[in-house]
Formats: C-alpha cells, sequence, structure tokens
C-alpha cells in the first residue's frame, strides 16, 4: 500500500470519530512498515479517552506487531502537552516510530508545531502536507474555535422549492420528508451543540435532541432567551443533556427569579448583554468555543436566522428543499431590504444531493473558511 492509500485510510479513520471525539479533534492514524504493511491503526476517542496515535499503537501491539522503524500517518499533529491524555508525539518516540507523516499542523497554540519539533528532536522524520485539505475540512469546526475563537456556525432549514418554511398560520410539519429529517438529525449528531431561539421553544416545544439514528452523544442545546422565558416544563430539559440559556443584561427581581428557577431545573444561564437588553451574539460565540464547541448547528426561526445573517456570524448553509412550492408564508431569515444587490450575502456552492424526494444544498458563506 502506498503513501496515498495510507493517508486515505487514516482520513477515513478520522471519519470515524466524527461523532464522538469534540470538543477534541476527529484524527485517524495508521502504522505501516516500510513496505506498506498495515502494523496498527485507530481514531480519537471520546474526550478523555486515548487519541488516534495510541489507539493505533495499541492496536499494533495487540496484534503482537513490533513497530520500531515504521511511519505513522496521522491526519494531525501529534500532540506535545498533558491535557486529559498524555503527549502522542512522546509515545510515539517512546515505541520507535522512524517516522511521521501528518496532514496538518494543529491550530491548538498548546500544540502547533510542537509535536513536529520533538519529533524531530528525538530523530523522527516528519513530513507534513499529504491529505491536508481533507483533513482540515473535516476539523473545520476545531480549527475556527482555534483559529477565529468562535464555533463553526451552520444553519440549518427545511423549506419549499419556493423558501418557505412554514405557512402563514405556522404550520411546518412536515415540510419535507422522513429521509431529510434523518439526514438533518446526522447533522445534528455531529455538531457539538445545537442553538435555537426562545420564540422557537414557546411555539414548538421541540426536543432538538438526536432521534433518528444512534448516537454515542447527544450535542449540547443552546437556547437565545434573552429575558429567560424557558418554561420549567419545556421538553428540551428531558434528555437531561447540557443545556445552556444566553439571556441579556438584566437584573430586576422577576429576572433573577427565573434565572434561579432554570438554574435549578439544570440549566446553565450565561448573561451576554448587548444593545436593549438582547444577547450580544458576537459574545455568545466566543463563549461557546471557550466551552469547547466546535460546530454550532442553528435550528430556529426565521428571526434569529436573520440575525445572525445580518451580523455576518452563519458561516454555512444546510438547506433541505421539498419539491412543492406553497406560496406566501414565513421565509427563511428575517433580513431587511436591500437597495443594490451588491448588499446580498455571496456563498459558495460545496454540494447538492438528493436525499428522499427532497435536494439538500450545502452552502458556505463566500471566503469564511480562509482563516
Amino acid at each position: 500500500m502506498n503513501e496515498f492509500a495510507l493517508i486515505q485510510q487514516a482520513l477515513g479513520l478520522a471519519a470515524q470519530a466524527l461523532f464522538i471525539s469534540s470538543p477534541n479533534p476527529r484524527v485517524g492514524c495508521v502504522i505501516a512498515r516500510p513496505d506498506g504493511t498495515v502494523l496498527g491503526q485507530g481514531f480519537t476517542q471520546a474526550v478523555g479517552g486515548p487519541h488516534a496515535e495510541i489507539v493505533a499503537l495499541r492496536d499494533a501491539s495487540a496484534a503482537g506487531q513490533d513497530v520500531r522503524g515504521a511511519t505513522a500517518y496521522v491526519t494531525l499533529e501529534p500532540c506535545a502537552h498533558q491535557g486529559r491524555t498524555g503527549p502522542c508525539c512522546d509515545a510515539l518516540v517512546a515505541a520507535g516510530i522512524g517516522k511521521v507523516v501528518a496532514s496538518l499542523e494543529d491550530a491548538n497554540p498548546l500544540v502547533a508545531g510542537q509535536g513536529f519539533a520533538r519529533l524531530r528532536a528525538a530523530g523522527v522524520e516528519v513530513e507534513v502536507g499529504p491529505g491536508a485539505a481533507q483533513a482540515r475540512e473535516l476539523n473545520l469546526g476545531f480549527f475556527s474555535r482555534m483559529v477565529r475563537g468562535t464555533p463553526w456556525v451552520r444553519l440549518k432549514v427545511a423549506a419549499s422549492l419556493d423558501g418557505t418554511t412554514a405557512l402563514a398560520n405556522g404550520a411546518s410539519q412536515w415540510i419535507t420528508s422522513p429521509e431529510a429529517r434523518a439526514d438533518g438529525h446526522a447533522w445534528r449528531a455531529r455538531a457539538c451543540a445545537v442553538l435555537t431561539g426562545i420564540g422557537t421553544v414557546l411555539a414548538d416545544d421541540p426536543r432538538l435532541d438526536v432521534r433518528e439514528l444512534p448516537t454515542p452523544r447527544q450535542p449540547q442545546l443552546v437556547v437565545l432567551d434573552s429575558r429567560l422565558r424557558t418554561p420549567l416544563s419545556a421538553q428540551l430539559f428531558i434528555a437531561g443533556r447540557p443545556t445552556t440559556l444566553c439571556a441579556g443584561g438584566h437584573s430586576d427581581p422577576d429576572f433573577l427569579a427565573r434565572k434561579a428557577a432554570l438554574e435549578a431545573r439544570g440549566a446553565t444561564v450565561l448573561q451576554l448583554p448587548g444593545p436593549a437588553g438582547q444577547v450580544d451574539l458576537p459574545k455568545m460565540l466566543r463563549a461557546l468555543a471557550a466551552r469547547g464547541v466546535n460546530e454550532l448547528h442553528v435550528e430556529a426561526g426565521r428571526q434569529l436566522h436573520g440575525a445572525l445573517l445580518g451580523a455576518g456570524l452563519v458561516d454555512e448553509l444546510l438547506l433541505y428543499f421539498a419539491p412543492k412550492l406553497l406560496g406566501p408564508g414565513r421565509g427563511m431569515a428575517d433580513m431587511p431590504a436591500l437597495e443594490d444587490l451588491a448588499g446580498g450575502i455571496s456563498l459558495e456552492w460545496q454540494a447538492a444531493e438528493r436525499i428522499g424526494p427532497d435536494l439538500r444544498v450545502l452552502a458556505r458563506v463566500a471566503g469564511h473558511d480562509r482563516f
């Protein structure tokens, strides 16, 4: 097996960490002899568990394989710091690995080239670059958090072909198919957190958890709720997953009483005051990044969608279009009327695919992935 095939195998392993490794990056590792014989392989486990390199070393050891002089193909720079686990670069050196082929340098400032430096200092040959674009794409949220200090924000919308997300009377279940809903749950599952607004909570009482496919973890839930109107009986509390309510800078007795009651219900309340008692949206994203959120999956109403888009805070749109026309109704986002076409938000197509009878379109806000 050649180098290209081995790094592709490592990337395939990294993809298996899609639903489990957050907030750590999704990393795969293959250890092979110079002739291409695979000795061990693995991918990063749930937070607190072993990283890809350690899993691969253990896999080789369990098979009775000697990895001395072998090459480790890994999709991200081996870590060089002591966190919940020890430094992977040291483990590779101790095992006698002769060469490391890595796709990317780690953007985490605790690593950022130090893993490569320690490997080279120990006499290990290091090559960087193969599979870089794929590895970065797989970890766009992690890189966003490390470089920009904010999560990668993906906004999901289900609509008719003419852009209606609900009828004028609010009816919206279901515009798209069961297949599209199941696919949407897979995108929820890969995210660190799901964001919605208080309007959606009060109107629909959603759970916003992952139910359409097995998942080893549920994403945490974030509700934009400036005055803490979330009912204590809301279904979002049923799953028992971490729930954060983002509020404004209020301090009146009624607000403080609601805050105490919601915290007693298990919610975390973050007060992030913005203008006119609203939540400061950029500050919210920075606060979520500080709490380890790499990918933020937004499923909300047109008001919050419009606020995020208008503030330039959405990175990517995940759009499901049903093959039907519904006419006047509620649109995707409340945005101000433009005076000039040049004022529109420019998008770059990423993918379009049939999901059951519906069409899934992934579109990225132009330039947002260039960091």
